[in-house]
């Protein structure tokens, strides 16, 4: 066989495998908040792409795949304000043929969003929210939740604190409705897990600045002696989601004891420090591309975004039926550099994962600790199992 014919039966076979027409079209929506909660320490301000980045970052890892496969993905971003009308921005994607939707919106906001989509077929990707409640009584069929709950979070610390055997908590919460919900998941934790919880005491959140020049010593005292006579205890675990004192706990006790919770060890999804598992590499690619650290909800909307391409590489689709159908069936699982592959809990639509628990500076540790056992999935030991669930799908 000469040279000419090989080269020409090359090139036909390469032309049989080119499409015929152009790339299929996959516009992913996210809609976010304007504005992010202000933060104690100035080096927690989110940046004004957070989350935004994450999801941009997974655009353009699905579109590596997607060149290979005849698919496109694009993004169309919806910042909402206050008053605007959640549903109603997603009646618009939905106008625009967008039929697949990441939302980080308070809890309320999701719930409308959620409503308003299922007639029109939206398929919802909850990269925000903590909420147990939007995963049980107010579960819906057509919303996947990505972040992880705040039950899932209270167990992961709860685990890793037993394994410890800091099994006596002092626990302050904030007066804020955020901080009472998770001050009901540690207490919920702390009494599947084995801890005991000493005392509790609540911060009240009196307002005025939150910096002064004379804010240092201030702080000092006033820590110093809120915790003071108190019961002998293992760790101060701080609820603190609204960000008014736990940033202030940590070396200003009264007693010499850790902090955890919302300040010292905390339980996130993701973490600027994490480089186990290939995370580096992430890690790196994020830095290029942004000229900043990765955040949970940057990683949170990467998840989302990267389970709309496996799931569109996967069925060769992108139709939101065949893409919820695949993800809660039993051959979806992702990689997310964190040494489990993620899956989905088909009964309250919940991605299963491992938490990681962060001091600032490194991963101190990730759960679920490996004491903790499950006859299905040890990543079960976080959140609301089976047996347990209020969700009710339909």
């Amino acid at each position: 066989m000469t040279r000419a014919v090989i080269v020409a039966g090359i090139l036909l076979a390469v032309g049989s495998l080119a499409p015929a027409q152009g790339p299929a079209e996959i516009t992913i929506g996210y809609l976010h908040r304007a504005e992010h909660k202000s933060a104690l320490s100035l080096t927690d301000v989110p940046a004004a792409n957070d989350g935004v980045a994450g999801v941009g970052l997974a655009i353009d890892d699905n579109n590596t795949t997607g060149r290979f496969l005849n698919q496109h993905f694009a993004l169309e971003t919806v910042e909402l304000r206050d008053q605007d009308d959640p549903a109603a921005a997603a009646d618009m994607l939905a106008q625009r043929g967008i039929s697949l939707v990441i939302a980080d919106l308070p809890a309320d906001a999701l719930l409308k969003v959620a409503d308003a989509s299922r007639p029109r077929g939206l398929l919802v990707f909850n990269a925000g929210p903590t909420d147990d409640r939007l995963r049980e009584e107010d579960c819906r069929p057509n919303v996947i939740h990505v972040a992880p709950t705040r039950s899932m979070l209270a167990d992961g610390l709860a685990q890793y604190l037993v394994s410890k055997r800091w099994r006596r908590w002092l626990l302050v919460a904030g007066s804020h409705p955020a901080d009472k919900l998770f001050a009901d998941a540690l207490r919920r934790a702390a009494g599947r897990f084995g801890a005991k919880i000493v005392q509790e005491r609540v911060f009240e959140d009196t307002g005025g600045a939150r910096r002064t020049d004379s804010g240092i010593a201030q702080v000092q005292r006033q820590i110093a002696l809120f915790t003071q006579e108190v019961p002998t205890y293992d760790v101060l675990v701080a609820a603190d989601e609204s960000e008014v004192f736990a940033a202030y706990l940590p070396y200003r006790t009264w007693d010499p004891r850790p902090v955890a919770g919302s300040a010292g060890l905390v339980a996130k999804s993701w973490d600027a420090s994490h480089d186990q598992w290939g995370a580096v590499q992430m890690q790196n690619r994020f830095v290029k591309r942004f000229s900043r650290r990765m955040s949970a909800l940057d990683m949170q909307a990467w998840t989302a975004g990267r389970m709309i391409g496996e799931s569109a590489s996967r069925t060769r689709a992108a139709d939101p039926k065949t893409m919820l159908d695949f993800i809660k069936g039993p051959d979806f699982a992702l990689a997310a550099f964190k040494g489990q592959k993620l899956t989905l809990r088909d009964w309250n639509l919940q991605l299963r994962q491992p938490i990681l628990l962060a001091d600032g500076r490194t991963v101190v540790s990730v759960s679920p600790q490996e004491e903790f056992l499950h006859q299905v999935s040890e990543l079960d030991t976080l959140g609301v199992d089976r047996p347990e669930s209020r969700c009710r799908l339909r």
